[in-house]
């Protein structure tokens, strides 16, 4: 073989090698990816049914359910315009709380009930998931904005 079809091949090889390897890590990736998605969506319907994905809300006072002795727990999230309960079978983080700003890691079931894999808590007082504050900022703002309209109209 000539030396010229000995580096067209050798480059060729070389492209052919990291376009696979793109692919799958693009693959790996795509297969990876947890999605946030608001409470509200959920409501709507809008979130992925064929994978996991991240919800995030305030843990709603009063909500928490556990029996003694158990590790599984049941409690509402809001994000201050609708609420979904969650079941969770594990150990919850030590800042986990009511009025806790959280973020949960699962699927919806069948009966609408979110079952969470992973439960995240926030790691100091003043810190909040960006998503979840986010969420409860855009829903704030659309409450004000309905009762300013509401005041107007009377």
């Amino acid at each position: 073989m000539k030396p010229r079809r000995q580096r067209m091949l050798a480059v060729g090889l070389t492209v052919a090698g990291i376009a696979i390897a793109t692919g799958l890590t693009l693959q790996a990736f795509k297969e990876n990816m947890m999605f946030f998605v608001a409470i509200s969506e959920v409501e709507k319907g809008n979130y992925p049914e064929d994978r996991n994905f991240r919800v995030g809300g305030l843990v709603v006072e009063g909500s928490v359910q556990r029996e003694p002795g158990e590790l599984e727990v049941a409690f509402e999230l809001t994000d201050l315009d609708n609420k979904l309960t969650v079941n969770y079978d594990g150990i919850l983080p030590d800042l986990f709380r009511e009025g806790q700003g959280i973020i949960a890691h699962g699927r919806l079931d069948d009966h609408g009930v979110f079952v969470a894999d992973e439960v995240l808590a926030k790691h100091d007082e003043n810190y909040m998931p960006p998503e979840v504050a986010e969420a409860l900022a855009d829903h704030a703002a659309a409450k004000e904005a309905a009762m300013k309209a509401e005041q107007q109209n009377q």
